[in-house]
């Protein structure tokens, strides 16, 4: 495979040779599409949790945050924590 790179992208991988920070330029292009790599698997992660949230919106499971909400749930979390602390849970 080849790869045409443009100036700029040149002169980068070469000082990174010239300075060691890559043994070769191929190095350059290994590092390039591990980055890239990742970054898709994070973009697959998120966009999963995305469609999760959308099935849950359609089965209706999922509780609207307000701040009433928020306060409430807050508030339910605190009784919960205080009865177990005090053995009644």
């Amino acid at each position: 495979m080849q790869i045409d790179l443009d100036r700029e992208q040149r002169e980068l991988i070469e000082r990174a040779v010239a300075d060691g920070r890559l043994r070769r330029p191929e190095d350059a292009i290994r590092e390039a599409l591990a980055l890239w790599i990742e970054r898709e698997r994070r973009r697959e992660e998120i966009l999963a949790a995305i469609d999760e949230a959308e099935r849950s919106l359609l089965c209706e499971e999922a509780i609207p945050m307000t701040g009433q909400s928020l306060r409430e749930l807050a508030e339910d979390v605190k009784r919960r924590g205080r009865a177990r602390a005090a053995g009644s849970e």
